[in-house]
């Protein structure tokens, strides 16, 4: 839910309605948490006419999306509620284009030392074929309070 939306340009501060779930603009792309525990999630999201690039298959940037949101998830049932991290890296890889259906994300996260933490995602389609494979790091901030704002200086 958007708190302060009155200059349309931000800054805007968010309440979400619980530690896991999605933020407004993983509401936007029709993503749903289907589980996470234990360092792992399944997140799902339809391939809906808005998410198309020019030729009419999934949006790479969408599906990027999907795995990012997918590690984070895997990280959230890890840590403590109100931990702040960020992601440093990302790596991709498509394997298949996509041209329809509800695509699954699994994550988990692989490696955690200190306040790095690494995490993959393979993405299915309706078929269960992998479509993508990611990886990213994340970095936990020093000062792992959220302070009224998304995104703390790490």
């Amino acid at each position: 839910m958007v708190m302060n939306a009155g200059n349309p340009n931000g800054p805007h501060r968010f309440s979400m309605p619980a530690w896991i779930s999605c933020a407004p603009f993983e509401q936007m792309l029709g993503m749903e948490i289907v589980k996470a525990e234990a360092g792992e999630a399944i997140l799902r999201m339809p391939f809906i006419p808005s998410l198309a690039q020019g030729a009419g298959l999934m949006h790479g940037g969408a599906m990027v999306s999907l795995a990012d949101t997918a590690v984070v998830m895997a990280i959230k049932s890890v840590v403590a509620p109100g931990t702040h991290f960020a992601t440093l890296s990302m790596e991709n890889r498509f394997l298949h284009p996509v041209k329809q259906g509800i695509l699954e994300a699994r994550a988990s996260v692989a490696e955690r030392a200190g306040s790095t933490i690494k995490g993959s995602c393979d993405i299915f389609d309706e078929e269960d074929r992998k479509v993508m494979i990611f990886k990213s790091v994340f970095k936990i901030a020093r000062d792992a309070e959220i302070k009224g704002v998304l995104f703390a200086e790490t």
